[in-house]
């Protein structure tokens, strides 16, 4: 995928510190409505980080052009962003395996774990993907997927990542699983994925949620770690195909996110179900 890098100015006279701080973050905030992801600090300028798709140019303006910080202006540039392996680093180094609930096992390939009996073991093998376990929303919407009952249900993967989700599914039970996301390397990374852990039943797309309209049939479970704004923007289309008995369940998004989130299930006909929390992150569950 590709990213484009902003970098945000602040254009004022006599601002503190801590007002710094707060504008900025307002920024953050706001930049999160237009599509970005992240953000990071760097003395007197914000960087942020937005797939090229995703972007909202008009949308950002317009935030930016009526900041709410009186006598404060914010500029900022857009360029593309250097195309390289984010996580290379990482990835050289692996990640310590991760139990969840005591039921689950994920660890990468330079870590030979032996899980106990009846323990679900999965192997990530991590390339420009997002998903190792380690993410407290992956560990949340594993331990959502656990309390589920799985066996023999037809399970859709939104935003699959390293494939990581569709991969407890499948090893819980679920007799087919459908994944997709809008990154070719993360479609690549679950079909590599699948095959370390020797799960057959995961057919993977490329793109974004219009995939839906070439897939038959509907979910009983729909799973989707990936954040607010593409949950807000997406929902409608997961409730869509779900089957009438079936389970949405969403993380990706913070504490405060949440209100809005589930005023929009609940606007779709959904009832939350159940609700968890590890640190500022959020997974929320709902029926249909």
């Amino acid at each position: 995928m590709k990213y484009l890098t902003a970098t945000f100015h602040l254009h004022t006279d006599n601002l503190s510190s801590d007002m710094s701080d707060t504008a900025f973050d307002l920024i953050a905030y706001l930049g999160g409505e237009a599509g970005f992801e992240s953000f990071e600090r760097e003395g007197d300028i914000l960087k942020g980080y937005v797939q090229e798709e995703l972007f909202d140019k008009d949308l950002l303006s317009t935030l930016l052009s009526d900041f709410p910080l009186p006598g404060v202006a914010v500029h900022y540039s857009i360029e593309q962003s250097e195309y390289k392996d984010w996580n290379e680093e990482w990835e050289s180094e692996g990640f310590e395996p991760i139990k969840v609930d005591g039921r689950c096992i994920i660890h990468d390939t330079k870590h030979v774990v032996e899980p106990t009996a009846g323990m679900i073991d999965v192997v990530i093998d991590a390339h420009m993907a997002f998903g190792t376990g380690t993410h407290a929303t992956t560990q949340m919407m594993v331990s959502q997927l656990l309390s589920d009952d799985l066996q023999g249900k037809r399970v859709l993967d939104c935003g699959c990542g390293t494939g990581i989700l569709s991969i407890v599914a499948s090893k819980a039970g679920a007799h087919e699983v459908v994944a997709y996301d809008i990154d070719e390397w993360s479609v690549e990374n679950t079909k590599h994925n699948a095959s370390l852990n020797h799960v057959t039943n995961i057919e993977v797309l490329c793109g974004a949620r219009s995939v839906l309209t070439h897939v038959s049939g509907v979910f009983d479970h729909v799973m989707a770690n990936i954040n607010r704004n593409i949950l807000l923007q997406d929902m409608r289309a997961m409730c869509e195909v779900m089957s009438k008995s079936g389970r949405l369940t969403i993380s990706g998004f913070y504490e405060d996110d949440a209100p809005v989130l589930i005023e929009e299930a609940q606007s779709l006909g959904l009832t939350l179900q159940s609700k968890m929390s590890l640190g500022d992150w959020v997974s929320l569950s709902f029926s249909s």
